[in-house]
């Protein structure tokens, strides 16, 4: 029988089946701060680490963006310096590589992992973050677990997993001006709904994903969950080969050639059968902004926010309007009307390199309206940006230019919303409180967070001439 590229992993990974389990070998385990309780299980139980090579560790979640210079004695909140600190400690005790303040790549796990070798094709990565989805648009099995899971891998290096059922989503046709990878997965969520694609691993497909880079491929598979899927992957392809070639831990001499070898045969072969199919074509999109508190919740920049007297079904109706009296805001209003106060541009969904060029294009010789914090996902993203100029064009615009880290994403670390404030973020998620409690989150490209930090509004970036320019 043809296979597709989920199926091939998998079956390279079961150990043994009981019931409707398998367990399946992990060959990479992500860890972050929250990771301590892992630790605290291994400890409590006298258990040992199977193999601390393929354990990596992050300070990203709870790391500050400011003052770095003066390391983890600069942080003053005590109990976000401890967070930062468990991690330090429990990933020296067991030999396990951390990627701390002053790692050369420190940074968030999911922008780190690629960019360092450790996500490579046809691996299984579990990480103790939900968007570990992300590592699959290098064509591996990635997902997020739980404090007690992440313990078991560090154990054992396997997991039971119950087998997901598969979705293929095709995206065919030329994309307008201004449509990134971000509006691709908005506008599947919207499609198809926040839980659309729950028990599913998503395969995208078509000529509109083989022309995204690698890297807007990792948008659309982070926020993969957010439509409620265990993983999204994209198979590998030479885009992904030329990204990986020369990553410091990746294979290099013959080693590349055999990995090489191996990584080509990664792909869903003509006449596999998945469980379901959704094909999206994508002249159809237009720069998208959510306006509720579930990314769901979203609409066409040049739309309206919906009207909950118009929807036939009673909890739904209802969801609506709690989420707009929790953003402030009044049906058939139009997007672009809604006055912002906050800009953020970085997460692990859109802090990459290729996120921070094409907002430093947009804002090239502009002047912020609002408040704007540029946040890169790594250290070496961060070098990259300064060696390219980007930061002296947010500096000129009145931006903040800050150090790695998940900063405002999850309001943790000392950034985060006021009660009642409003911003276009870059972010995956805009549930109440994401980003600070009270704070209202619009979910939005690179490159519509950035407009918007010049005129303070939504802006329609498909009608700017120079849109056809940039690399989304």
């Amino acid at each position: 029988m043809p296979s597709t590229l989920f199926d091939k992993i998998w079956s390279t990974h079961v150990v043994t089946d009981r019931g409707n389990e398998s367990l399946l070998y992990v060959d990479r385990v992500l860890l972050q701060e929250n990771s301590f309780h892992a630790f605290d299980k291994i400890r409590r139980e006298g258990r040992t680490i199977r193999n601390p090579k393929q354990a990596f560790g992050f300070s990203d979640h709870y790391v500050p963006t400011r003052n770095r210079e003066l390391g983890v004695e600069g942080i003053q909140d005590p109990e976000i310096r401890n967070m930062v600190q468990l991690i330090t400690s429990d990933t020296a005790t067991y030999g396990i590589e951390l990627f701390g303040l002053g790692h050369d790549y420190q940074g968030i796990l999911h922008v780190v992992g690629p960019e360092f070798g450790i996500t490579q094709p046809g691996l299984v990565i579990a990480g103790a973050d939900s968007h570990t989805s992300t590592h699959g648009a290098l064509g591996a099995y990635a997902f997020g677990i739980g404090s007690s899971e992440v313990a078991h891998v560090l154990a054992t290096q396997t997991l039971w997993r119950s087998k997901p059922k598969t979705l293929r989503v095709t995206i065919s046709g030329q994309r307008k001006a201004g449509v990134s990878s971000k509006d691709l997965i908005l506008f599947l969520i919207k499609t198809i709904g926040s839980g659309g694609a729950v028990g599913y691993a998503i395969e995208y497909y078509g000529d509109t994903i083989d022309e995204l880079s690698v890297e807007a491929r990792m948008t659309v598979c982070n926020m993969s969950i957010e439509a409620g899927a265990r993983a999204g992957l994209v198979a590998p392809d030479k885009k992904a080969f030329d990204y990986m070639q020369g990553r410091p831990i990746a294979p290099n001499g013959p080693l590349w050639d055999q990995a090489l070898s191996y990584w080509r045969t990664l792909k869903t072969e003509p006449g596999s059968v998945f469980d379901r199919e959704v094909r999206i074509e994508a002249k159809e999109i237009v720069p998208q902004v959510t306006w509720g508190t579930n990314p769901e919740m979203v609409t066409d920049v040049t739309g309206c926010i919906p009207d909950p007297d118009m929807e036939q079904d009673p909890e739904r109706k209802g969801r609506m309007m709690r989420a707009l009296e929790y953003m402030g805001l009044n049906a058939n209003q139009l997007i672009q009307s809604i006055q912002l106060d906050r800009v953020f541009i970085g997460s692990c969904t859109n802090s990459r390199i290729e996120d921070l060029r094409v907002a430093a294009q947009v804002m090239k010789g502009q002047t912020c309206r609002i408040p704007t914090m540029i946040v890169p996902g790594s250290e070496q993203v961060k070098r990259t940006a300064e060696s390219e100029g980007l930061d002296e064009i947010f500096r000129l615009a009145g931006a903040e230019w800050l150090a790695p880290g998940c900063s405002m994403c999850v309001g943790i670390n000392g950034d985060m919303l006021e009660s009642g404030e409003r911003a276009a973020s870059t972010s995956n998620r805009n549930f109440e409180g994401r980003q600070g409690q009270g704070g209202r989150t619009h979910l939005v490209s690179p490159a519509m967070a950035a407009a918007a930090s010049i005129t303070g509004r939504f802006e329609n970036i498909s009608s700017y001439e120079e849109a056809r320019s940039w690399s989304l």
